[in-house]
């Protein structure tokens, strides 16, 4: 099978590096191109909602300040991650790889799908972080969304289980 178009979901944690070095092998190895996505969650944009009564002596001219640092850190916080998108895309392009980059507002597992069919890939590539049982039906799991979901083939790279393994039992000497 040969790939032509290769979007990467990029989500800034610890093994991105991992996700894009197999993403950049791939690429090379099929000529192909790749398009680099990261999605931004809508619950992590927006200021939380919290009611809080005047009779605790807090000003509409204080909610309105944390309301302003609550904003500009959100600003900080996408134009971060669009220079860490655009460090990749350097990094790829260096690389001899076509490649652009996307940064979207949405749920990660449809907006990865969506994307993929907008921009026509015929391969995804996203991280895994190993979360099992209780932990991945809590937090959700992005990369089993788009296994399920996506059109497309899908390549999950694998990272570390989050859970550690238990401790296999030592034989001692005359034991079997």
């Amino acid at each position: 099978m040969s790939f032509h178009k290769i979007l990467v979901a990029l989500d800034f944690a610890t093994f991105d590096t991992a996700v894009f070095e197999e993403a950049v092998a791939i690429a090379q190895a099929m000529q192909a191109r790749l398009m680099l996505l990261h999605c931004l969650a809508p619950d992590t944009l927006t200021p939380p909602r919290m009611p809080i009564p005047m009779e605790v002596g807090l000003r509409p001219s204080l909610m309105d300040s944390a309301y302003e640092a609550y904003q500009q850190q959100t600003q900080e916080r996408i134009e971060g991650d669009r220079h860490l998108l655009q460090s990749y895309c350097d990094r790829a392009l260096q690389a001899g790889i076509t490649t652009e980059f996307d940064q979207r507002i949405g749920d990660p597992g449809p907006t990865i799908c969506e994307a993929a069919r907008m921009w026509d890939a015929d391969l995804i590539i996203v991280g895994r972080r190993g979360r099992r049982g209780l932990a991945e039906v809590l937090l959700g799991s992005v990369s089993n969304y788009v296994v399920h979901h996506a059109q497309r083939s899908v390549l999950v790279v694998q990272m570390a289980a989050s859970e550690p393994e238990p401790p296999a039992a030592e034989a001692t000497p005359g034991t079997p």
